[in-house]
């Protein structure tokens, strides 16, 4: 394609939705684009994205979302969005907030409809602990406290269950 203004190839596509669904799109060379102040550089920062892109699922709560961390296991909610991981059960609890608008834009529902495996843990006192000691046991490796290590790694297998 080439650029709308000077005829050099197009770098920049921008596309405009306009009310009644209408597209117009715009192609411009990177020296136009900049001409026009389609974009700052500030704009272009992978905060100011990550940002953007959070603000547009979430709304005004983002801030608030962005600081929240789990009790249990200490993963903070950006840390998620980074990974695409929750790090326990109780990241559900600790990120409902954000993570509502998330599930029913991907799924198109926010309740679980499904199987549920059959060596679910029915008390999440024993949950709470085993992610307790799966922490410890992380720091103990960190800290090379390896007969910790060990103790810790025999409890969370007597548990026999997988988080």
């Amino acid at each position: 394609m080439k650029c709308f203004s000077c005829g050099k190839p197009a770098t920049v596509h921008v596309t405009n939705v306009e009310p009644g669904g209408q597209k117009k799109e715009l192609h411009l060379c990177q020296a136009c684009a900049e001409k026009m102040h389609l974009f700052q550089q500030k704009q272009l920062s992978l905060p100011a994205l990550v940002h953007a892109l959070l603000g547009a699922h979430l709304g005004p709560a983002v801030e608030e979302i962005s600081r929240l961390h789990c009790p249990a296991c200490g993963i903070g909610f950006m840390e998620f969005r980074q990974q695409g991981r929750l790090g326990c059960p109780y990241d559900y609890v600790a990120f409902r907030k954000g993570l509502l608008p998330l599930l029913e834009r991907l799924h198109r529902r926010v309740r679980h409809r499904g199987k549920v495996p059959r060596r679910c843990l029915p008390d999440t006192d024993e949950q709470r602990q085993v992610i307790r000691w799966r922490q410890e046991l992380g720091d103990a490796i960190t800290r090379e406290a390896f007969e910790e290590a060990a103790v810790l790694r025999d409890r969370i297998r007597r548990k026999d269950f997988h988080l």
